[in-house]
């Protein structure tokens, strides 16, 4: 059984790797993990990750791979060009992927990793004039910081790329994408993926007590604010060597029902 304090564990999933190869096994393990969470559409939409170092490099999943088929060592390096750096696959890089992820990473530095999803929940609650209604406690982690951008159309025009950084803006991690998604982001892959978790889940509930048709409990405003700054300090404590305590979870799940993200 893994170690379920972390140390031994984190030793385990990334046994002498660089940054940039402990970047590419956590990618590749979101990206598992979104299939088996039964999140993915097809081979649509994308995940990438920041190469770290000096040069303005991305990684993203090879075009036309089922996402859990991705494997790290066979993601695809872009640069904010669109020019392909390394691509093992010779299956190049969803073009509206590029078009999203390139201007999350030209313009948000301190985010490490964006993800996309078209989910069934996520795509209701887009195309929504409310967007997330605090009316849980699983909402009110969303209570701040989310932004919302009007749809264009697919994401193949380039010029879009300014203004969705402009509705995202400077300290926002979630962006609604009106009437077509969700996208979340982190400074780690682990905090991207776990807010998308967390947030599809939470339009998942919306959708099914807006369907009931009863009358919604209302929250007051302080003990939204409160809820909001408690999970904030959830987040904050939850830290193992480095690494958020659920993201080490997940990685010790996909162990045991999907392992060959790490090749």
């Amino acid at each position: 059984m893994n170690n379920l304090n972390g140390q031994d564990f984190v030793k385990d999933i990334y046994p002498n790797l660089s940054e940039t190869e402990r970047t590419r096994v956590d990618l590749a393990a979101a990206y598992h993990l979104i299939e088996y969470f039964q999140m993915s559409d097809s081979i649509y939409t994308h995940i990438s990750a920041r190469v770290p170092g000096d040069k303005e490099y991305f990684l993203i999943n090879p075009y036309g791979t089922r996402f859990g088929e991705v494997k790290a060592s066979e993601l695809v390096t872009i640069d904010l060009d669109g020019n392909i750096v390394e691509d093992p696959c010779s299956m190049g890089a969803n073009p509206a992927g590029f078009t999203i992820h390139s201007a999350i990473h030209s313009a948000r530095p301190d985010l490490k990793a964006a993800l996309h999803t078209h989910t069934v929940a996520g795509v209701a609650v887009s195309s929504t004039a409310t967007g997330i209604l605090p009316i849980n406690q699983w909402a009110l982690q969303f209570y701040h910081g989310v932004s919302r951008h009007k749809y264009e159309g697919i994401a193949l025009n380039l010029e879009e790329r300014e203004r969705l950084v402009a509705d995202l803006g400077e300290q926002n991690k979630i962006l609604i994408l009106d009437s077509h998604g969700l996208m979340t982001m982190g400074e780690s892959v682990g905090e991207a993926f776990t807010l998308m978790y967390n947030l599809d889940r939470v339009c998942k509930v919306q959708m099914s007590v807006l369907a009931g048709g009863q009358p919604v409990n209302t929250i007051d405003s302080d003990v939204c604010e409160l809820t909001y700054k408690q999970y904030k300090h959830f987040a904050e404590i939850s830290q193992r060597d480095g690494f958020h305590a659920e993201w080490l979870a997940y990685l010790r799940l996909l162990e045991k029902v999907s392992p060959t993200f790490k090749e």
